[in-house]
């Protein structure tokens, strides 16, 4: 075996060993979801327009909010459904897809009403993505971001 034999064979040996190594495939800002047992056994059983069924969720927390851009126009979204900025939806990581949520704008006291049915934000100390619409509604587009409050109001 020659020497560039050689070199090929340790070459194409390393790369073999590497890509079968196990290693976190997030950046440092990025969180991977979180799709919690316990949200995933009341999506898949009987839904229930009591709010006690959220038991495992706090009623009411708080957080920071941001909004969908442009790009995710007509993407599907994590339960199917095709992405329209005009509707007031919302991407959360762990609540059920058609959760009913009361998201308030703490900076202006501007509040509306959203439906999950996206999975999300996954950028690190974000709770709640927005569609535009709704963003624009607690009067958020040109901050970006936004601390709010959001109470869990049930299934639609």
């Amino acid at each position: 075996m020659n020497i560039v034999n050689k070199f090929a064979f340790t070459v194409i040996s390393l790369v073999l060993l590497t890509s079968c190594s196990s290693i976190v495939r997030f950046s440092n800002n990025v969180v991977p979801p979180r799709y919690t047992k316990a949200a995933q056994n009341k999506e898949n059983s009987s839904q229930n327009n009591d709010i006690e069924s959220y038991s495992y969720f706090p009623k009411s927390f708080t957080g920071k909010a941001s909004y969908y851009g442009d790009q995710f126009e007509s993407r599907r979204t994590a339960n199917g459904e095709i992405f329209q900025q005009r509707k007031l939806t919302a991407a959360h990581r762990d609540l059920p897809f058609g959760t009913m949520l009361k998201v308030r704008n703490l900076k202006n006291q501007k509040e509306v009403i959203v439906r999950v049915n996206d999975r999300g934000p996954f950028v690190a100390g974000r709770v709640l993505d927005l569609s535009r619409s709704a963003a624009e509604q607690i009067g958020m587009l040109r901050d970006g971001v936004a601390d709010v409050e959001i109470e869990i109001l049930g299934q639609e």
